[in-house]
């Protein structure tokens, strides 16, 4: 009974998750195809057979493509962007997260489409490490609204809360840091303790919205004032 009062509260609002940031993946189907397009332009297509990764970012993905007997190694280095189909639960809650928004940004470089399908996407990005800058595939949790900023997962984040459901975990509340990428400038790590005073900077060109949160912009609500962000300011 807890599993259907759980999927009917998860699934009632889908409004309610068009605004949100999407779970970050870490399990992947073997079974469903992925879509990979290389730094070259090429486009493969293929399913999964084993994911490496260094300190939770994938550094090599083996895959078979469509029509092929052999496995291809890809390495993080090659891979431009990447659609990967999340497995099991995970997938059906992606899915009902974003489908309020599949159709409604035409200018999105992000195909949401497939993601609406209960993929996680992935795409590569220089992101400043403390004092170093490196380029990475990051996972973005925020696909249907990127327009004017990015925010990606942090791999390494320790997260508000987590919950099982049928033996599968999966993020709960909200993650305590994220890389946010304004324009086309390096994504920068903003934590919790950070966004009282980045919500400024984030929304500097947009008057009204810092006016209307000015008296709650707490972290919880980053994702609506985002959402918001991309939506309603010029």
């Amino acid at each position: 009974m807890k599993k259907i009062v759980l999927f009917c509260c998860l699934f009632g609002s889908t409004t309610t998750f068009a605004q949100s940031f999407i779970p970050a993946f870490d399990r992947f189907s073997g079974k469903e195809i992925a879509y990979i397009t290389l730094e070259d332009g090429t486009e493969i297509e293929g399913t999964i057979d084993d994911i490496d990764r260094k300190k939770g970012l994938i550094e090599e993905i083996v895959l078979l493509p469509k029509g092929e007997k052999k496995k291809r190694k890809i390495k993080a280095e090659e891979i431009k962007t990447m659609y990967l189909p999340a497995s099991g639960y995970n997938k059906l809650v992606n899915a009902s997260e974003q489908s309020f928004n599949a159709q409604k940004w035409k200018d999105n470089n992000v195909n949401m489409e497939i993601i609406n399908k209960g993929y996680a996407y992935f795409e590569k990005s220089t992101v400043g490490i403390k004092k170093d800058v490196e380029t990475l595939l990051m996972q973005m949790v925020n696909p249907s609204f990127s327009q004017k900023i990015k925010v990606y997962h942090d791999p390494r984040a320790q997260e508000s809360m987590r919950f099982g459901v049928a033996g599968i975990t999966m993020a709960g509340g909200d993650d305590k840091s994220y890389y946010v990428k304004v324009g086309d400038a390096t994504a920068v790590k903003i934590k919790r303790a950070d966004y009282d005073k980045a919500y400024l900077a984030l929304y500097k060109d947009c008057p009204d919205l810092l006016k209307k949160i000015k008296d709650d912009h707490r972290w919880s609500k980053f994702d609506e004032h985002l959402w918001a962000y991309t939506t309603e300011c010029k």
